[in-house]
């Protein structure tokens, strides 16, 4: 009779794609930097305001944030920096950018 235990065992293979989540989220990297140009100041802000939600939804402690508008011969080119309380929310508030 068979095991049934033996069954149920995953085959191992030695070219094996897993990670431990700590070598990718080390908490070291808890700053979000974003640069982007707009036609107007308005979509500036706008996309400024829409940033600040994010991170506030986001954020388990207040998010430092800093910012900027300058207008430039381009454009207005928004600069931000977000610095949430721990790298897993700065890379959550990154992919939620996408």
């Amino acid at each position: 009779m068979s095991d049934p235990l033996k069954k149920c065992k995953a085959n191992e293979t030695a070219a094996c794609c897993c990670v431990d989540v700590g070598t990718i989220i080390d908490n070291d990297e808890s700053e979000a930097s974003i640069e982007q140009v707009f036609a107007t100041e308005q979509e500036a802000k706008a996309f400024l305001v829409t940033l600040t939600e994010k991170a506030k939804e986001i954020e388990s402690d207040p998010c430092q944030i800093d910012s900027l508008i300058e207008k430039t011969a381009n454009g207005y080119v928004v600069t931000a920096k977000f610095t949430f309380s721990c790298g897993a929310e700065s890379l959550i508030f990154q992919l939620g950018l996408r």
